[in-house]
């Protein structure tokens, strides 16, 4: 009997499109012997839509038609499965479409990779793969990664963390405060995004003032760090859990101006180039995503320089506590060859597949893993207490008012 398997994409996020090419890249590489694999779409409204067109990329391009003939649908637990039903329900046919075993989130960004639809999940006792709620909310909070990271003496780059509110409150104070921390040129970020998102240099306060109402425009919360300017980005997937952690290839995206942008990333139209030229992620489902940018992949390491980026992959992976596929990207500092650990993407974008496939891993294979590491660790959980046995409500009388009373 095959296993049911909800691919949950979209959502609520400015990434929203991207998810849309994981998904379908997702679907292709999965064992339709082994998995039923029913696609779930999360509109921008977050409203959740079934049908097979929807992991068509092209169909996008008309969407009224596509949800038109796709079907709307909401998930509920009852006696212990978890349903996908149509919304609304109507009077006629069946109100169940499919029974899910396993829920198979590849969101990005916001709404779907923080956290959120992880915690929706574990409410309905939904067994899903990937990092649960609290490595996923740490790992999209750059500030929070920041502290953790730090914390577990891995090196990051300093930041300074406000709300734009203060900045509309007071701009010329805000500024000066920025000022204070590090001299220019600065990095001004969204808190919570992904993509290269809002992200821009600053040289001079004009363009501080620029990169904060940038950022401003996408997060209530920026962050500001030093900007290395003679460095290379590296990026390293890790695979696992608590127990066991793998680390993929290593690559180095190619940017096309000062910095590595959201057009590069999902854009960029490039093929990888370097030492293993050959080596093509595919066009899976209709569309390139992360995978089609332009990279060298392997990336041009010494082997003591690749072994130190892998192991400080997999340690910020432990430290936040993730699981599934990370990819963790670092900054070389090519001034004293120093790396700094840059962030962590918990659902990145086409999975990362690229890099597994760089070093022998199959796609097919990786979805495999990632299914297993995912239904190991709902077996472990059943195993943990959820409530306690003492009925404190069986002795209340009537009126009773509580811890309060």
């Amino acid at each position: 009997m095959k296993i049911n398997i909800g691919l949950f994409f979209g959502g609520k996020s400015v990434e929203h499109e991207v998810s849309v090419i994981t998904a379908s890249q997702t679907a292709a590489a999965m064992d339709d012997e082994k998995y039923e694999i029913i696609p779930v779409y999360i509109s921008k409204d977050n409203e959740m839509y079934t049908g097979p067109d929807l992991l068509t990329p092209a169909a996008y391009r008309d969407l009224p038609s596509l949800l038109g003939r796709s079907r709307r649908v909401t998930l509920i637990r009852d006696r212990g499965k978890v349903h996908l039903v149509r919304y609304p329900a109507g009077m006629l046919g069946k109100p169940i479409v499919a029974d899910l075993d396993l829920a198979f989130p590849v969101t990005h960004g916001t709404n779907g990779e923080d956290g959120s639809l992880q915690g929706f999940f574990q409410m309905l006792s939904l067994p899903y793969v990937g990092s649960d709620v609290g490595a996923s909310a740490s790992g999209m909070d750059k500030r929070v990664a920041k502290l953790i990271l730090e914390n577990a003496g891995l090196p990051v780059l300093p930041g300074y963390y406000f709300r734009s509110a203060e900045y509309q409150a007071d701009p010329d104070k805000a500024l000066a405060a920025v000022e204070a921390f590090h001299s220019y040129p600065l990095m001004v970020k969204p808190n919570n995004l992904g993509s290269s998102v809002g992200i821009s240099p600053a040289h001079d306060r004009e363009g501080l003032r620029d990169s904060i109402e940038l950022a401003a425009s996408f997060a209530e919360g920026l962050l500001v760090e030093p900007m290395l300017t003679d460095m290379r980005e590296i990026n390293c997937a890790v695979m696992g859990d608590g127990e066991h952690t793998e680390a993929s290839a290593c690559e180095e995206p190619l940017s096309t101006g000062e910095i590595l942008s959201y057009r590069d990333k999902y854009q960029g139209g490039g093929e990888p180039v370097g030492k293993a030229a050959g080596i093509k992620g595919g066009a899976q489902g209709g569309g390139k995503g992360m995978s089609g940018s332009l990279r060298r992949l392997p990336a041009e390491l010494d082997e003591d320089k690749e072994e130190e980026i892998k192991a400080l992959a997999q340690k910020a992976f432990l430290a936040l506590g993730c699981g599934g596929v990370v990819r963790v990207d670092f900054l070389l500092n090519n001034e004293d060859d120093k790396v700094y650990v840059n962030e962590l993407n918990t659902i990145p974008g086409s999975l990362a597949f690229y890099l597994w496939e760089a070093q022998g891993k199959s796609f097919r294979q990786m979805t495999e893993e990632l299914v297993q590491l995912a239904l190991r660790r709902d077996r472990m959980r059943e195993r943990l207490i959820w409530s306690n046995d003492v009925n404190i409500l069986a002795g209340m009388p009537r009126g009773a008012k509580g811890a309060g009373g």
